[in-house]
């Protein structure tokens, strides 16, 4: 089941299944922003990552004793449990709450929301978790949105190009076999704020950012002058990645990361691990901006 709301800028599409964006439409010229989600490259749009981003090393994390299989990147995407719990003229609020199948490869009880909003030209995605069992919970939180590029016709990818908030410096830490982060970087950006799109920039995988002062990156042209932003001041890691010449790039905030490889699998020890008191309340958010 598919949901939609617009406004009259944008229309904006979210699969009840994952809560999964799906598409990001100009109601003025019924251009599409987001990747078609063609399975025969890559069958996703805009997965949602909870309670791990990325993946868990051996495929289980240890807690308390036990040993539980969280799925890589969490079991929100794809998952058919999720359900729409509220929706107004301009939001879609999806949610997932924990049961017993859950506890048996996440040991936390929790009440997981989130909510698209149109504001404008803007969608603002909002996160809100609570911790509903009696000792701290532990997760991460992140997002992996998929961009159309090109956007017009008579376009290349290579015309296209990433421009960060803020002049950076930083590496990206590169994966090793299984998707786990290893202990190699590899200079990616030098007193730039630009970084330029090409078939070949993800052949190593993902590109994962530590340590930027940008909280904000824009989606750019350099022949049509279309500009899509994210914002992100809640996700202190950011990821960007996109299948080797593929037509699409994501744009990802992570509140976590996946599992380096020297991890002894603890749960309270993986990098980046968010923790909740019981019966507490955790929001964070991000927004996408589409300037045409």
């Amino acid at each position: 089941m598919v949901f939609e709301i617009k406004n009259d800028k944008l229309r904006i599409t979210v699969k009840q299944t994952g809560a999964e964006l799906s598409s990001i439409q100009s109601v003025v010229t019924g251009k599409d922003f987001m990747w078609n989600g063609n399975p025969d490259v890559w069958g996703s749009t805009s997965p949602v990552l909870f309670p791990v981003i990325g993946a868990i090393k051996n495929g289980f994390v240890k807690y308390k004793g036990g040993e539980y299989a969280v799925p890589r990147h969490g079991f929100v995407r794809n998952n058919d449990k999720v359900k729409l719990t509220e929706q107004t003229d301009n939001s879609l609020t999806f949610g997932l709450d924990s049961d017993e199948a859950l506890l048996k490869i996440y040991p936390f009880k929790f009440s997981f929301r989130i909510t698209y909003r149109l504001d404008g030209d803007k969608i603002i995605v909002s996160h809100k978790i609570v911790n509903q069992g009696e000792d701290q919970m532990l997760f991460s939180l992140g997002a992996h949105p998929a961009f159309k590029c090109p956007l017009n016709e008579g376009e290349v990818y290579e015309d296209y190009y990433l421009e960060f908030e803020q002049i950076e410096t930083d590496s990206t830490w590169l994966l090793e076999d299984g998707g786990l982060v290893g202990s190699r970087t590899k200079p990616v950006l030098h007193n730039t704020n630009v970084l330029h799109l090409n078939g070949h920039l993800f052949d190593q995988d993902a590109l994962i950012f530590k340590n930027l002062k940008s909280r904000q990156v824009s989606l750019r042209s350099t022949k049509s002058g279309q500009v899509i932003t994210v914002k992100f001041d809640d996700f202190p890691y950011l990821g960007i990645w996109a299948k080797p010449n593929a037509e699409f790039v994501c744009i990802e905030p992570w509140l976590g990361i996946a599992d380096n490889v020297d991890s002894d699998q603890r749960f309270e020890n993986k990098e980046g691990i968010l923790r909740l008191a019981a019966g507490e309340t955790f929001e964070a958010s991000y927004s996408i901006e589409i300037a045409e």
